[in-house]
């Protein structure tokens, strides 16, 4: 009789048989542990939650009243055998990984992770591993970061000249994560910061534990004058509509790893594109899968078939795909309540 996987992944999730327990489920279970708060991996419906305790206040503004427990970085928790254990995916802020031992055997799921640590999310831990699943949504040779320092440095230069024009500058970024990376390595010293509703609700949620920048939320009474030669910090799905009219004259850029193509700007009528992502890189993505010691690799969501053949056919490893309803970057998306203008 052939071995059940300690991790398996079924109709509603990665799901732990000897636990009963799934992670990040995509549709309602009894319990999940959940690694970060981006709407593809926590899921409105489970009746009890586990994440990192950095993670619960933020769930709980997205999901309204949910029963959830908080746990440590590396605090083990037992559940019929199996020991759970949380570390950091530097993904963004309380994002983890989840450590899974049953028998002597680990696996570790790593939800959406980055490499390069930005000064605010708890930067990535390397976990050792028999069985390694991850994403790579940025699992392409083309995709290569270059230091955050250099990034910040454009985009701070391109505030200060859209300032000596006299324009706002309006920046996109999601609401949870990269908004708050880009906000602490804004240069106040420029000018003002100012934020989408969204972005100021999130990095409210966010202040009791990290620490931010002063902004000022835009409401109905905020006027364009007031914006002339800030920065708006704004999610994706504000570009376009209405609210953007009242920043007349500005300048729009976006914060993404997408901006590597030059199309990806263009198909978003965007001016500027800086390349930065909260996800890891080609190389990111190869040294940790070859420093974590494992011999299987699942990968999950991205350019799965691709990144899966390279470490078969270059690196020897046992590696195959699943489909997930994870979404990397395009499931970073608002939710409803997220959208709030004010």
């Amino acid at each position: 009789m052939p071995k059940i996987p300690l991790l398996q992944f079924n109709t509603k999730g990665l799901y732990c048989k000897q636990a009963n327990v799934y992670i990040d489920a995509w549709k309602p279970v009894d319990r999940c542990i959940v690694t970060h708060g981006h709407a593809d991996h926590s899921r409105w419906g489970h009746k009890q939650y586990i994440t990192h305790h950095n993670n619960v206040p933020i769930i709980r503004h997205r999901l309204g009243d949910i029963e959830v427990s908080g746990k440590q970085w590396d605090e083990t928790f037992n559940i019929n055998g199996v020991t759970f254990s949380l570390h950091p995916a530097g993904h963004i802020v309380a994002s983890s990984q989840v450590r899974v031992e049953y028998k002597g055997e680990v696996w570790v799921f790593t939800g959406d992770f980055k490499t390069e640590n930005d000064g605010i999310a708890e930067p990535f831990e390397l976990v050792k591993c028999h069985t390694f699943i991850t994403e790579c949504t940025f699992g392409l040779p083309a995709f290569k970061w270059i230091p955050q320092a250099e990034v910040f440095h454009d985009i701070n230069n391109w505030w200060a000249t859209n300032q000596t024009e006299n324009k706002t500058s309006v920046l996109f970024g999601y609401s949870l994560g990269k908004a708050q990376r880009l906000l602490k390595h804004l240069d106040t010293n420029i000018g003002k910061i100012y934020t989408h509703g969204a972005i100021e609700n999130m990095t409210n949620v966010l202040r009791e534990n990290y620490n931010f920048p002063e902004t000022i939320r835009i409401t109905r009474e905020t006027k364009k004058e007031e914006l002339l030669g800030n920065i708006v910090l704004a999610p994706p799905s504000a570009h376009g509509g209405t609210w953007i009219r009242k920043m007349v004259p500005y300048v729009t850029a976006s914060a993404s790893g997408w901006m590597t193509f030059r199309g990806a700007r263009r198909r978003r009528a965007i001016d500027r594109g800086f390349v930065l992502s909260d996800h890891a890189d080609w190389d990111g993505l190869l040294h940790t899968i070859k420093e974590t010691g494992c011999e299987k690799v699942i990968a999950t969501h991205g350019y799965t078939e691709i990144f899966a053949r390279y470490l078969r056919e270059e690196m020897g490893l046992d590696a195959r795909t699943e489909k997930t309803q994870y979404e990397g970057e395009q499931g970073e998306l608002e939710t409803k309540k997220d959208e709030e203008k004010e």
